[in-house]
């Protein structure tokens, strides 16, 4: 039985969450009426309130939560049911998994008509929330993303998760679905935030995408269990994204487009703002270059740069080395002829390619073996093929086994 579906419990805290789940059923997320209001009568002393209804001229509570209200008792039960079934857990404030960075929302000015920290997020997933996001990047973008943005944003990802940081995203269609296979490319876990209930797969097509997020990582919302998604939620569960992460990436972004709204939380809390630009031509990028000349974001081309921009997301983040390096540059001398020994079509053996690298085998056999390890190149019984740079988004640290 998960937390959200045992019976009501005792002490302040369980007080606290049983309160926090039902006022979340009451209350759009965002409604910036909702954090003055919990500051002054707590969770459990504001659902008192709404509950009754001859205190409600002090407060003018919302005739719709008034009635709310009054169906209350049935829409906890549904939500705890649905819970039960969807394996999904109830975390507030308080709790060990609470992302404290999430409390920033409480102090900044509403966007679009919404602001404050959510009353509790709905996980599901076996990852635990605040230790995941304690180093968390998000990376968004254009839903009807270019083949370009789709690398960047995949490669981006991959360099983050390989460093340990974790990739927050919306799981929505284009850079945001890309960023999330990025990461799930190097066995890491990410965190999909979405404007429905955890428990919705939305869309529907990303089924199997969710799933395969909530095996190792999480899928967030502060929605009910069962609600749709609607456009207004997508705007309030931005501020969500921005809020658990240290720093956001925008990958593609029209003028207008909703991925700018992410950015704008981001740079309202104090987090890392960060763009990748795009061609000149690319109207898909014409809101990233906006962000840009308006100093509104950093500009990143690659997973080092971010890394770097947020300065101390990961301690397993490589010295900071010449812009002009590739991961190629920084194998070593023997290490990159025996790469540029291999085929990508013909196999070969160790022999032939310590004759072509004017290496002992020895040598050759040992820099095969991790060259391998890092996802450069792909043994073929007792033979060796080099991979293509697409074919492996594998951990590229610099092998340094060779002269």
């Amino acid at each position: 039985m998960t937390s959200a579906n045992r019976p009501a419990r005792r002490g302040t805290h369980a007080t606290d969450a049983d309160a926090r789940m039902a006022l979340s059923l009451l209350v759009e997320p965002g409604d910036p009426r909702l954090v003055q209001w919990v500051r002054e009568h707590d969770p459990a002393g504001l659902l008192e309130v709404v509950r009754d209804g001859s205190r409600r001229s002090r407060l003018e509570v919302p005739h719709a939560w008034l009635e709310g209200a009054a169906r209350l008792d049935r829409a906890v039960s549904s939500a705890r049911a649905r819970s039960e079934a969807h394996g999904l857990r109830w975390v507030v404030p308080g709790d060990a998994a609470w992302p404290a960075a999430l409390d920033d929302l409480d102090h900044v000015e509403p966007l679009g008509g919404s602001t404050g920290a959510p009353l509790g997020l709905w996980v599901r997933g076996p990852g635990d929330l605040a230790s995941l996001v304690e180093h968390g990047i998000a990376v968004v973008g254009a839903r009807s993303c270019t083949a370009y943005g789709s690398d960047c944003a995949s490669e981006i990802a991959a360099d983050v998760a390989d460093q340990g940081g974790t990739v927050v995203s919306g799981a929505a269609f284009g850079i945001d679905a890309a960023a999330h296979r990025g990461a799930l490319v190097q066995d890491r876990p990410t965190v999909a935030v979405l404007a429905c209930g955890a428990d919705v797969e939305y869309p529907r097509t990303h089924a199997a995408l969710l799933q395969r997020i909530a095996q190792d990582g999480l899928v967030v919302s502060e929605q009910a269990p069962g609600q749709v998604a609607m456009r207004s939620r997508f705007l309030t569960r931005n501020r969500i994204i921005a809020g658990l992460t240290v720093g956001t990436v925008v990958v593609e972004a029209a003028r207008r487009s909703g991925s700018l709204n992410t950015l704008n939380w981001a740079d309202a809390l104090g987090r890392v703002t960060m763009a990748v630009p795009g061609p000149v031509t690319s109207q898909q990028s014409a809101g990233v270059h906006q962000a840009l000349r308006d100093g509104r974001a950093v500009l990143v081309t690659n997973g080092r740069e971010v890394l770097d921009a947020v300065a101390g997301v990961s301690a397993d983040v490589p010295e900071r080395v010449r812009p002009s390096d590739t991961d190629h540059d920084r194998l070593g001398g023997l290490a990159r002829r025996v790469l540029d020994a291999l085929s990508f079509t013909e196999a070969r053996s160790t022999a032939d390619v310590a004759v072509a690298a004017r290496g002992s085998r020895a040598d050759v056999a040992d820099l095969l073996a991790g060259l391998e390890r890092q996802g450069w190149c792909a043994r073929v019984g007792d033979r060796w093929l080099v991979l293509p740079r697409g074919a492996s988004i594998a951990a590229r640290r610099p092998v340094t086994l060779g002269p």
